[in-house]
């Protein structure tokens, strides 16, 4: 009993805040408001509306184009635009993830694959740093969620280009080989969709799309919930003293990405709610670390690629993201 507990406890956390979330839905659905509720909890059930409102339709769309990339695109198509030089090979693979609009929730599988079929491990984190970084809908959400403001959307992606080549460049000086754990055992099922009819390969791509959007809503229902909770609960006092520095306020909203998991389509909502407490560095620390490498990122490498390898990874984004901001803080 122990043992099927310990290996769900994600799903089993997020069954019971998503049924929160319901009640907290139900009392927005036109049942009246009793005056037993404290005014927190309604305070916090708007906070979480409006964020998961103003989130879902991108990650409708997105789950959509990344259903048409995954059965239509097939990873042989990218790889033949990899370069053999290291520096071209790294450049390439960044501009390939930034045209490449896919949800950090589903980049870890093509990464997989595209290791497989021999693309260098230094690419593939270019490819997966930018991917779900910058794309046309996370440009499109980062400028609606900061006031239709160009200055956000723009900083988070040429610091986020700039970042993954650099994080990309180290890798290829630090890990050698596929850094594949040695009990992968990879599949080719993509083969035998590429033999399918057409209607066959568009249903496939549904049933991806809607795959992928359950597997993603629960994150942005525990993402928005848990981001509300702390609008709600923790003071706006008690936020400014954690982060009241330059260096703390950075590590504090660079910590809350890691751990929110939030999808990149629909972070910038959340990100822009806290625009008012924490300077400018602070809030693309949030945007730029979040989508490159978070808590569920970080699980889904970790049954893929070996454990030093991803913590390896894992302290050099969130070390250059930090270097760097600090650097340029005086400037943004």
């Amino acid at each position: 009993m122990n043992r099927i507990i310990r290996g769900n406890i994600i799903d089993i956390t997020g069954i019971l805040i998503i049924a929160l979330a319901l009640f907290l839905v139900s009392l927005s659905s036109g049942v009246k408001v009793s005056s037993d509720f404290p005014p927190s909890l309604l305070n916090l059930n708007t906070i979480f509306l409006s964020i998961l409102i103003e989130a879902l339709p991108f990650v409708l769309i997105g789950v959509l184009i990344a259903g048409m990339i995954q059965i239509f695109v097939t990873e042989e198509h990218i790889q033949r635009w990899i370069p053999k030089n290291k520096i071209m090979a790294v450049i390439m693979s960044c501009v390939v993830g930034a045209l490449f609009p896919a949800c950090e929730c589903g980049i870890v599988p093509i990464v997989r694959r595209l290791v497989s079929k021999g693309v260098p491990i230094y690419a593939a984190m270019g490819f997966m740093l930018t991917g779900p970084l910058i794309n046309p809908i996370v440009i499109a959400s980062t400028y609606m969620a900061f006031g239709n403001d160009i200055k956000i959307a723009g900083l988070r992606m040429g610091l986020g280009f700039i970042i993954a080549i650099i994080v990309a460049m180290i890798v290829s000086m630090l890990f050698k080989g596929n850094q594949f754990k040695a009990s992968l055992h990879l599949s080719h099922s993509h083969e035998q969709v590429k033999d399918e009819t057409f209607m066959n390969r568009f249903w496939s791509m549904l049933t991806h799309s809607i795959d992928e959007f359950f597997d993603m809503a629960k994150y942005l229902i525990m993402g928005a919930f848990l981001a509300a909770f702390v609008q709600t609960y923790m003071p706006a006092k008690s936020l400014l003293e954690a982060g009241s520095g330059p260096v703390s306020s950075l590590l504090v909203m660079m910590g809350l990405a890691y751990v929110l998991s939030l999808c990149s389509e629909a972070d910038a909502f959340i990100g822009a709610s806290f625009s008012n407490l924490f300077p400018t560095p602070s809030i693309l620390g949030f945007l730029i670390f979040g989508p490159m490498i978070d808590l569920k990122n970080t699980l889904m490498m970790l049954s893929v690629f070996r454990f030093k390898f991803v913590f390896g990874v894992l302290s050099i984004v969130a070390s250059i993201i930090f270097i760097t901001l600090m650097l340029l803080k005086g400037f943004i």
